[in-house]
Formats: C-alpha cells, sequence, structure tokens
C-alpha cells in the first residue's frame, strides 16, 4: 500500500480527540511508508493530519479545487498540491492516487467522499479497503444507519461488511494493511427480489 487518501474535516471539531487522531494518523502514515492523499487545505483536520505527515518525513499529496483555494488555505508546504477545477476532479484524483480510503470526523464533504469511494466499491469500480475511524464515536449514527439500510435490504448483507471501523489510528492502519479485497458481490438483488 503506497498512498492512503484521508477524508475529513476543515474544521477542529468540538472535541480535542478528534485533532489528536489526525494527528496520530498522519505520524503512522510517515512512519509506516505510506504516503497521504489529502484534501489540500491547512486548516482544521485537514491541515493537523498534513501537518503531522510532514514533520515525520512523510509524502503528502493535496488535491484542491481552484474555488477552495482561498477558502480552505491552500497548503503550499506538502509534496505536491494539485489545483484542479471543479470537486468531481478532485475526487477522481485523490481516488486515482490512492489505495485505500479513511474518513475521520467531518461534515457533508467528508460523508459524501467516503460514501462515494465505498460506493465504488459496492459496484466493483475499484477494489480498495474503506474505513471510517471512529473516534469519540462519531460515526456512530452513520455505522446504525448503514445497519438499517443492510436489515431494510437497500444495501446487501455482503457489501455491509465493505466499511472498515476502527477506534484508534493504530487499529484503523492495521485493519486497512491487512484488507484483502472480498469476491465481488453484485450490488443488485436477484430478479424474484426487485
Amino acid at each position: 500500500m503506497k498512498r492512503i487518501c484521508v477524508f475529513c474535516g476543515s474544521s477542529f471539531g468540538a472535541r480535542p480527540a478528534y485533532r489528536q487522531a489526525a494527528q496520530r494518523l498522519g505520524e503512522l502514515l510517515a512512519e509506516n511508508g505510506v504516503g497521504l492523499v489529502f484534501g489540500g487545505g491547512c486548516v482544521g483536520l485537514m491541515g493537523a493530519v498534513a501537518d503531522a505527515a510532514l514533520a515525520k518525513g512523510g509524502e503528502v499529496i493535496g488535491v484542491i479545487p481552484e474555488s477552495l483555494v482561498r477558502r480552505e488555505i491552500g497548503h503550499r508546504g506538502v509534496t505536491k498540491l494539485h489545483v484542479v477545477e471543479t470537486m468531481h476532479q478532485r475526487k477522481a484524483l485523490m481516488a486515482d492516487l490512492s489505495d485505500a480510503f479513511i474518513a475521520l470526523p467531518g461534515g457533508y464533504g467528508t460523508l459524501e467522499e467516503i460514501c462515494e469511494a465505498v460506493t465504488w466499491s459496492q459496484l466493483g469500480i475499484q477494489q480498495k479497503p474503506c474505513g471510517l475511524l471512529n473516534i469519540e464515536r462519531y460515526w456512530d449514527g452513520l455505522l446504525t444507519f448503514l445497519d438499517h439500510a443492510v436489515d431494510e435490504e437497500f444495501v446487501r448483507k455482503e457489501n455491509g461488511q465493505l466499511v472498515l471501523v476502527a477506534t484508534t489510528p493504530e487499529r484503523m492502519l492495521e485493519r486497512l494493511l491487512a484488507w484483502t479485497p472480498p469476491p465481488h458481490i453484485e450490488k443488485w438483488l436477484g430478479p424474484a427480489k426487485r
């Protein structure tokens, strides 16, 4: 695994544990020789994970749309900063550059980004592990929803296992590094269930 994409908030959130987890994740990636791909900003959790990886000598690649360079304050200290035109280009390039995905706490953008990555895995567009770093139980509501989607047969039970969950950066990295692609499970139910 050469690089992991980290989706996260452009703010620090309400709890110091979120920032601490972002910093520790950045350190761990660098210590393990795994490059970081992230949203390119120098603020909030984005800046914390990038700065921590850089401080340990890690490779850090940011991808940011031109429209957000000023708002998210594009990080100029990274190994490489790609400035793209659209959010769609941002997500596509981040996916192309990465071998796995982790979502730290964040808002709408973080949720949308990790959900798209999981959807691509569900559809067989990619075979890359996706994880939720559930710091301070931040993602519990989403995990409850995902179980509900499986129970209500909008997500196949086998595809419900596409999201890896851990409560520490160390365990998250272990799970991603140990992951092997599951056999592709068709998203769609059989004709009798349609």
